[in-house]
């Protein structure tokens, strides 16, 4: 994967700032998964996503936690759920995800600069 160009390329992702409303396991995955519902605050709204997070995370301990989501990826059909967004991670010594997050309470939908 190349590194963006120019701060102009990097724009383009727009990276924002969601609270988790809704976690429930995703069994129909093809790898372990969690089934995901983010609140963005009334911008954008509620969206969801698919995310391969069951090595740190369990569904109940996810409730109420802010994450980062890219929110303008077009949304991808995951067996039988529609990923809206994309929520961002990364991999710990062992290659599983751990997600990213302020490490403050910050407004719902802030957008990441």
């Amino acid at each position: 994967m190349s590194a963006p160009t120019d701060f102009e390329t990097f724009q383009k992702l727009d990276i924002r700032v969601g609270r988790i409303t809704q976690a429930e396991p995703f069994p129909e995955a093809r790898k372990p998964a969690i089934k995901l519902w983010l609140d963005f605050g009334p911008e954008i709204g509620t969206r969801k996503s698919s995310a391969q997070i069951t090595a740190h995370y369990s569904p109940e301990a996810l409730i109420g936690r802010q994450v980062l989501a890219v929110v303008n990826f077009p949304p991808r059909q995951i067996g039988p759920f529609m990923s809206e967004v994309l929520v961002l991670g990364l991999p710990d010594a062992q290659g599983e995800v751990v997600l990213l997050r302020p490490d403050q309470e910050v407004p719902l939908g802030g957008r990441m600069f």
